[in-house]
């Protein structure tokens, strides 16, 4: 990962005298920054209490389900590709998991819907879902009764496309849908656990009421850091730019090196195939010494392809450029 931004480290550092117990909700300067961030990048009118940071987001989205009530013989529908954590948190739940992308994809016997998951742009794949896409499946999960999330933690990240938040397709009104964002990717905080969900307030403030008892609380100096890094765009701004031209650098060594780029137009990750196994795809990437994750892990539907991170450093995708040569 590149280095945390200094204001960042600097705010961390300013809040570093906090023996009291830190509020679960966060502080108002930081619910305040997270208002104003989702005003300006999603159009949202959200109040403070629509909004509640966690402890990264993965921790949030293994346990969504459970903290939602979710139970044995209830249905979590998730992409058909998609980040391993949305099935784990259903089976921690003992849900029943259903793949579809689209909500005709999903079959009418599939029991009771209680949540729905979508990601835009998507890990592992980049793909960035249209607004009329995330509208159809806002208005198909109300119509079921179920909970729709929306995973945007790269929704800075745009390059061939403009990823659209949820919360920009909802005309105002939130009730059964909530956005997941990370600070991990944007503002290279991975390890200062730094996220926030935020959409429907009766919804946030059920979790918070479970995460209150549960113990699960963002530490005081990181939701001082967090609120610096949501206040600037500069460095956002100036990290997206670093992650474009390794990009860039990394799909052209890869297409001449005889693979075929699938989506990858947003986010951390080119999606890669040349037709075979995933696994032989993988052995070849290790025999020049190239760390790629085989596809097969985020779907049965993904075994012929590769994700490629664009987290290395610099001197790194440079070097893997070379071996691709």
């Amino acid at each position: 990962m590149d280095p945390v931004p200094e204001a960042v480290r600097r705010a961390l550092a300013d809040a570093a005298n906090a023996p009291g117990y830190p509020a679960t909700a966060g502080t108002a300067r930081l619910r305040a920054a997270i208002v104003g961030y989702l005003s300006r990048r999603c159009g949202a009118r959200l109040g403070e209490e629509s909004v509640l940071p966690t402890i990264g987001s993965k921790e949030l989205v293994a346990s969504l389900p459970s903290q939602l009530g979710v139970r044995p013989g209830d249905v979590v529908v998730m992409p058909t590709i998609c980040y391993p954590t949305y099935e784990v948190g259903a089976r921690l739940a003992g849900a029943t998991v259903v793949r579809a992308d689209s909500p005709a994809d999903v079959p009418a016997s599939a029991g009771p819907v209680r949540l729905v998951w979508v990601n835009s742009p998507a890990n592992p794949h980049g793909r960035v879902l249209s607004p009329a896409a995330l509208r159809d499946w806002v208005s198909w999960a109300r119509a079921q009764g179920a909970v729709l999330a929306s995973d945007e933690c790269y929704l800075e990240l745009g390059f061939d496309a403009s990823p659209t938040s949820v919360l920009a397709v909802c005309d105002g009104a939130y009730d059964g849908v909530l956005a997941v964002h990370s600070l991990s990717k944007r503002s290279n905080l991975a390890g200062y656990r730094a996220a926030f969900v935020a959409g429907d307030p009766a919804l946030v403030q059920e979790l918070l009421a479970v995460r209150k008892h549960s113990g699960l609380i963002m530490p005081g100096p990181v939701q001082a850091a967090m609120a610096a890094a949501l206040d600037d765009t500069a460095h956002a701004e100036a990290q997206r730019a670093v992650y474009g031209a390794r990009r860039s650098a990394l799909w052209s060594a890869l297409v001449g090196a005889g693979f075929t780029i699938d989506h990858s137009e947003a986010g951390l990750y080119l999606w890669a195939t040349r037709g075979e196994e995933c696994w032989s795809t993988v052995d070849w990437f290790a025999a020049r010494g190239i760390l790629v994750a085989p596809g097969v892990f985020y779907g049965p539907t993904a075994d012929r392809h590769v994700r490629i991170a664009l987290t290395a450093t610099d001197e790194r995708i440079a070097a893997a450029v070379a071996r691709l040569a």
